[in-house]
């Protein structure tokens, strides 16, 4: 099998049942290099605000499942925030929203940002994520 393609890839939620499962699926089935967990917005955003201190490339992901409902500070925030940097970040990133909420206001909301490429139910499956992941190619 050849190595993953993606590099690097970010998981914000604080799940942790959900983050381990996920984690295993990307490991198991080798999707990404390296895999950075935060447990809430406010420690991801920090995160990426420290990045454009520094502009190491090999630090942003190129994939981010972000949650929504999370403590701290949740999705939507982080969102609001991630928004204002991104460009500043210098490298593509696909952003998917990955909640349980399956309200319409907050799928259409998602995928009505430019940031966001898609809105994805949790639980998300292994052939979700390895789309996802090949996709990168």
């Amino acid at each position: 099998m050849n190595s993953p393609v993606v590099e690097l890839a970010c998981i914000i939620d604080d799940d942790n049942v959900y983050v381990n499962l996920v984690k295993k699926i990307i490991e198991t089935k080798k999707l990404c290099e390296n895999l950075i967990v935060f447990s809430d917005g406010k420690q991801s955003i920090d995160y990426f605000e420290a990045l454009l201190q520094n502009l190491d490339p090999t630090n942003i992901p190129e994939i981010i499942f972000l949650d929504l409902n999370m403590p701290i500070m949740d999705g939507w925030e982080f969102l609001e925030r991630f928004t204002k940097i991104k460009n500043r970040l210098d490298k593509a990133i696909t952003l998917y929203v990955v909640s349980s909420s399956i309200n319409p206001l907050d799928v259409n909301r998602a995928k009505a940002l430019s940031s966001v490429k898609d809105y994805l139910i949790k639980p998300v499956n292994i052939d979700e994520l390895e789309n996802i992941f090949s996709a990168k190619v």
